[in-house]
């Protein structure tokens, strides 16, 4: 249900198209094929043929007994044996492209996300997928850029947002991370931030990996560790393991915490409200959300009295993710927020 505002007549804010485009980049599906070869020959043949296949089947033999004996550490009493060296497995999980935490330090929150977003390996991108009411795959749309996409309306996945509100969802419960690839990397829930040039030394799993520029962000994604990530990345392909791309517009990294709601942290309603430079509508447009976001208020003031959705109210409040303000009537809650300070 909307807030509780003085009701007047009024007509809606304006708004424009916002689409939210994935970075578009070559991605090739190599298989490899292995054949069989049968033999014929002689009795003398067949005896040699038989000796070395019991040669092969005791270096197996061998091989599986040594390799027990690394995973355990050594049979009992066994004392004198050394064991092999355990392998980095999370380099060796990185080189095959496994999907899941390659890295230590990540909080439980994030693992889980890891984890969620790693079960949809092989769902198909969809543009627009995964933003329907709940978190969850949805069948996707054209999108008008983008030829890749004309199949999109028949695959049921996500597009690279969707994902991401989708494993934060599984991981922590709600939707605390709803809205475009914008809004996630600009998202109140965010702990921390990292910058391109700090590329991915600083970073932890489940970290959000973002592209863009001009303070656009066009795609994201989900750290994995070790230089991978989990994306899901163009029309015309599947959630996928890759490696993360520094270069071109790579924008930085955002951590995030949903488990503990920032103070300040609102959510908006409506569709297509746009914010503004000043608390005024005559003001510069600075971002519009598409849907209900959720977002950091810092203080609100009155201005500019607006009428729109059949309300009317002159209080504004200033969102510092955004460096914008938005009238209060498109804030879930009373006129005058409980608990926002006043602006100076």
């Amino acid at each position: 249900m909307p807030p509780r505002h003085t009701a007047a007549p009024g007509n809606s804010l304006g708004a424009d198209e916002h689409d939210e485009h994935d970075e578009h980049d070559e991605h090739d599906d190599h298989t490899t094929t292995t054949g069989t070869a049968g033999t014929t020959g002689t009795d003398e043949t067949g005896d040699r043929n038989m000796t070395m296949r019991r040669t092969a089947a005791a270096a197996v033999t061998a091989a599986t007994a040594l390799a027990l004996l690394a995973t355990w550490g050594g049979a009992p009493g066994a004392g004198a044996a050394t064991p092999a060296a355990a392998p980095n497995t999370a380099r060796t999980a990185a080189a095959a492209g496994e999907c899941r935490t390659l890295a230590p330090g990540a909080s439980a929150v994030a693992e889980k996300a890891v984890a969620a977003a790693c079960e949809q390996i092989g769902v198909w991108y969809t543009w627009g997928g995964g933003h329907g009411p709940q978190p969850g795959p949805t069948y996707g749309q054209v999108d008008p850029s983008d030829p890749d996409s004309a199949h999109d309306p028949e695959r049921l996945g996500f597009d690279c947002s969707g994902l991401v509100r989708y494993a934060y969802h599984r991981a922590a419960g709600g939707d605390p991370l709803p809205g475009n690839a914008y809004h996630q990397f600009h998202a109140p829930q965010a702990q921390q931030r990292f910058t391109a040039a700090q590329g991915t030394a600083p970073l932890l799993p489940g970290d959000l990996l973002a592209w863009g520029s001009g303070g656009s962000i066009h795609h994201i994604a989900i750290y994995l560790g070790a230089g991978k990530m989990v994306e899901a990345r163009e029309s015309g392909t599947r959630i996928m393991v890759s490696d993360v791309r520094l270069g071109g517009d790579y924008a930085g990294a955002v951590r995030i915490a949903p488990q503990a709601t920032a103070p300040g942290t609102f959510s908006t309603w409506g569709t297509d409200v746009w914010t503004h430079k000043e608390p005024s509508t005559t003001s510069e447009r600075v971002h519009k959300f598409p849907g209900p976001t959720t977002v950091r208020i810092a203080c609100q003031k009155h201005a500019e009295p607006v009428t729109a959705e059949g309300y009317t109210n002159d209080a504004w409040s200033y969102l510092p993710e955004y460096g914008a303000w938005i009238t209060n009537i498109y804030i879930k809650g009373p006129a005058w927020l409980d608990g926002v300070d006043t602006c100076p």
